[in-house]
């Protein structure tokens, strides 16, 4: 038997292509119920990135990021799988006009100058039952290392006849890594807006043809 529970070179046909069950995975790997090795595209439609930012040292904002696009490929072993993501910078919202408008401009984001970000996996870890995902992340035209806490939600059939897989990340970047250095100060010399900025993405995709 292989590491999901299936006979070694298994392979599963779907409506939407063909995918093959991975052999036994290295010791210590993180068990993921029903996994499918294949080529998957991005559902923009189910798929988002959204934040949090503490505000004023003493609540929080969240914004949501709802236009992902992009493709993932599970390999047979999963640690070689990779993930190529656009967000539409544009489509970011914080659920309040005023303050949109300004996250929109030169002061954060300046999306009319650089309107996407794009994430280019570089590797997959695993530490005890977490998978670690590092990449490229490209935002305001600045390219830096991050690294995302990873959860497999499942693999299986929609109700269409293809097949999908849910993805959860989780992470924290500095904004001004990214030349986002918006700077006002409140009176006791706390910052208006935080520098460290918390990451969650849910991402549903299906398998292609």
């Amino acid at each position: 038997m292989g590491w999901f529970g299936r006979k070694n070179d298994d392979t599963t046909s779907t409506a939407n292509g063909t995918a093959t069950a991975t052999l036994p995975a290295p010791a210590g790997l993180p068990a993921v119920p029903g996994y499918l090795a294949g080529t998957w595209t991005i559902d923009a439609s189910h798929s988002e990135v959204s934040f949090t930012v503490r505000h004023m040292a003493v609540s929080k904002v969240r914004g949501r990021l709802g236009a992902v696009s992009g493709e993932l490929v599970t390999a047979e072993d999963p640690t070689r799988s990779t993930v190529t993501a656009t967000v539409d910078v544009t489509s970011l919202t914080t659920f309040n006009e005023q303050r949109d408008a300004h996250v929109h401009g030169a002061d954060f984001f300046d999306v009319a100058t650089h309107p996407s970000a794009t994430f280019v996996s570089t590797a997959l870890t695993h530490d005890g039952e977490e998978f670690r995902l590092t990449g490229d992340l490209t935002l305001k035209g600045v390219t830096r290392p991050v690294t995302l806490t990873l959860e497999v939600s499942g693999f299986g059939p929609d109700a269409y006849g293809g097949t999908r897989a849910g993805f959860s990340a989780k992470g924290r970047i500095d904004r001004r890594d990214f030349g986002i250095s918006f700077d006002a100060k409140l009176d006791n010399g706390g910052l208006v807006v935080a520098d460290k900025v918390d990451l969650e993405l849910d991402v549903e995709a299906v398998l292609n043809a």
